[in-house]
């Protein structure tokens, strides 16, 4: 289970301003002195005696939180004080390993508090969220700032290879000294006072930004008067609005709610155009609107003061100060892959927009009415047009063969099975969060139980957009530990007694999820701090990724894709349609994705004095996207600044880690194809080289000892149709044994 200091450490090492990380209240001292009987009754108080800990959540009451964070807090301060003024000289057991122990009650309580935060949040926990969040940070700095600490790490440091630890002992202590140097250690008393206060600001704005923005996706959905605009929806998706204006006391009307991306996925659906421009209109307007939750004012200021404390810690940028940790390393070697990407992709959405417009054009004609130009919400709706004029294929052919349930257990679990020879057994006796989740064992080849997994598919008003993974507790053999892990994602829900049928997207992104719940689930570590997911951020996306590459295998599409209704499997041709039409769009994707990574880039590299002012940062996202070749109207980035969740926390100066990991992906997809595709030794090499070693050892390390070689950028242009083959020299070696980065929570 990952502790407190672990928490803080990465939290502040990513620049992270939305966190599930912990602190210390100082005046919370009658809280601190609950009564035993109080404490009794407060499940944080005590181990889970429930199957590898999972959590109590039938016990677990919001009012058990600030009790146990504040009681938390202080025996956390306690043990790092006691590690601090330990009087015997500084060894690996009393100093490093005495770090990875502590806060227990802290790291359970913080634990369920930010999952829930982002999956079924309430007003209580909101408050409790805003409460907090700068007492959190002043724990992280009271731990992390904290000199006779840094000294008995530093003295151990200094002599890491004389310690007779194994090279995962030595690893630990540079990870630690590393961690505190880069969180401050080495500043002066003034610079540190000042460091403390950045951190609690970025804490509480980082707050106040996440509830900004699910307040504007609740609110910026667009309320439809009648069902006739709707059309081109299917009768349970209108039955869905119509269920969504009822819960928000306007029966007879239909909402259509929103996701935090730019593009709504029923603009690939509505007849109606001028609907389609308001729901477009309506999502890239949120968090700029000038009203209460306005988070332009919010990113202004929190890059204003990345850039500070980047400034004090000796960087020129944060972007410098992030990407030094990552597999990266530099902004000048991201550059550099942006702009060898951003170009062809830019000119393949050109090429895509010019058969949307002929389709446009073709059939205003056919009515004889004048034609339009292609506008960003009507890239999708016609997308689908020409998908199907092309191969003769409607995407929503797909969904009758998509049933949820299936998908998960007959096509998710199945790949797994076959691949690594684990296996899934639900079971309905262990307490729920929420209604809508199912719990599963998980069984390693030879019988023994692994993990446990939850599944938390559908969205509602109070959960997060996207899709991500999350632990409960991670592995580790020094805790004893096995890993509880969580995925979610925001599938609209049916009426009552209708199916859950999926998109392909959905579906790719239960495999990618999943991706990431079996880098936790075959974590097989000493330490808590290198548990699971605990990796560069531009290295954690890339066994996601390869994840993916099972949705649309013949073999394990020919287990799940089964009609929900009638059992019958999808036919071949179909399956044909769904490999054809792999690399289409792809211009579109890579552009709208490109552009909100440059746009952090672009943010993140700007110097302490020329960040933006509130009424700047949208001419300034604008500016930027037009002077690196990215701005193209028709494809706006997949993410505007006031709504960028990603940037304002984990993943600061990091979304570019999805194209990064992609590289390592795409080699790892071609190496596998070529060593035999779905094989149990290929999953069980996967599994021993890289996902079972979680942070343990150096990233790009772990790739080439599964790979056996450099990774290269060639197959992920052939990926991305940004090239048409992969060229002879760069073809992998037949010789080679192999090749192919939220936190929890992790990302999709």
């Amino acid at each position: 289970m990952k502790h407190p200091l672990t928490l803080a450490l990465a939290a502040i090492l990513s620049g992270a301003v939305v966190q599930p990380a912990v602190a210390h209240d100082p005046k919370a001292e009658t809280s601190v002195s609950q009564t035993a009987e109080a404490q009794q009754a407060n499940p944080f108080f005590s181990q889970s005696t429930l199957p590898l800990r999972y959590p109590h959540f039938d016990k677990i009451e919001d009012a058990h939180f600030a009790p146990a964070f504040d009681a938390g807090m202080a025996r956390n301060l306690e043990e790092m004080e006691a590690i601090a003024n330990n009087p015997a000289p500084p060894t690996f057991e009393n100093t490093i390993l005495a770090m990875e122990k502590s806060g227990e009650v802290l790291d359970r309580a913080a634990s369920v508090f930010f999952n829930l935060v982002g999956t079924d949040t309430n007003d209580a926990r909101k408050k409790l969220q805003a409460d907090y969040s700068a007492k959190f940070a002043a724990h992280r700095d009271a731990i992390a700032l904290n000199p006779k600490l840094y000294q008995r790490v530093k003295a151990l440091y200094d002599k890491r290879t004389e310690l007779g630890l194994d090279a995962q002992g030595v690893r630990l202590v540079e990870r630690y000294h590393t961690n505190f140097v880069r969180a401050g250690a080495n500043l002066s008393e003034k610079d540190k006072a000042r460091l403390k206060e950045i951190n609690g600001e970025l804490a509480a704005l980082g707050t106040q930004f996440s509830q900004n923005v699910l307040a504007e996706v609740n609110d910026s959905a667009v309320v439809v008067d009648t069902a006739a605009e709707l059309d081109g929806l299917t009768d349970d998706q209108i039955a869905a609005a119509a269920e969504a204006a009822k819960s928000r006391g306007m029966e007879g009307k239909y909402v259509v709610t929103l996701l935090n991306t730019t593009g709504q996925p029923p603009l690939s659906q509505l007849t109606n155009r001028a609907l389609r421009e308001r729901i477009h209109k309506a999502s890239v307007a949120r968090g700029s609107r000038g009203n209460e939750w306005d988070n332009t004012g919010i990113v202004s200021k929190v890059l204003k003061l990345r850039a500070e404390r980047a400034g004090m810690l000796g960087y020129p940028t944060h972007a410098a100060y992030v990407l030094e940790d990552e597999t990266a390393k530099t902004p000048e070697a991201v550059n550099k892959m942006l702009e060898q990407l951003a170009p062809a992709a830019v000119a393949n959405a050109k090429r895509e927009a010019a058969d949307l417009q002929a389709m446009i054009d073709a059939e205003q004609a056919a009515k004889g009415e004048p034609t339009f130009k292609l506008e960003a919400w009507d890239w999708a709706y016609y997308t689908e047009k020409v998908r199907q004029d092309k191969y003769d294929f409607d995407e929503s052919q797909l969904k009758p063969y998509l049933e949820l349930r299936n998908v998960l257990e007959n096509g998710v679990f199945f790949a797994a099975n076959q691949f690594y020879g684990i296996s899934f057994k639900e079971r309905t006796d262990l307490p729920k969060y929420h209604p809508d989740t199912w719990t599963y064992d998980v069984f390693d080849k030879d019988g023994s139980q692994l993990a446990i997994f939850i599944f938390d598919p559908y969205a509602r008003d109070s959960k997060r957009g996207g899709a991500w993974m999350n632990s409960y507790v991670s592995q580790s053999e020094l805790d004893g530990t096995k890993p509880v892990v969580a995925n979610h994602q925001n599938i609209t829900k049916p009426t009552a007694g209708k199916p859950t049928l999926l998109t392909w997207d959905e579906v790719t992104t239960m495999f990618h999820e999943f991706g990431h719940a079996l880098h936790g689930i075959f974590s097989d570590v000493k330490y808590p701090y290198f548990s699971g997911t605990s990796v560069p951020r531009d290295f954690v996306e890339f066994p996601s990724q390869v994840n993916e590459m099972w949705a649309d295998w013949p073999e394990i599409l020919a287990n799940y894709a089964k009609h929900h209704e009638t059992g019958e499997p999808m036919p071949k041709s179909l399956l044909d349609k769904v490999l054809a039409t792999s690399k289409f769009n792809q211009g579109f994707t890579t552009t709208e994705y490109l552009a909100a990574a440059i746009l952090d880039q672009n943010y993140h590299q700007l110097p302490a004095g020329k960040i933006p002012e509130a009424d700047g940062v949208m001419a300034f996202e604008a500016k930027s996207l037009a002077e690196d070749g990215i701005a193209y109207p028709p494809v706006p980035p997949r993410y505007r600044t006031p709504y960028f969740s990603h940037i304002m926390g984990g993943y600061s100066a990091g979304y570019y880690a999805y194209i990064w990991s992609e590289v390592l992906d795409a080699n790892t997809v071609a190496w596998i194809k070529e060593n035999g595709g779905l094989k149990r030794e290929n999953g069980d090499r996967f599994r021993a080289t890289l996902l079972s070693r979680g942070g343990s050892k150096d990233a790009l390390a772990l790739f080439k000892d599964f790979s056996g070689r450099d990774p290269d950028i060639q197959p992920l242009l052939v990926k991305r149709g940004l090239v048409s083959e992969v060229s002879d020299d760069s073809a992998p070696p037949s010789e080679t044994d192999a090749p192919i980065e939220p936190t929890s929570p992790t990302g999709g």
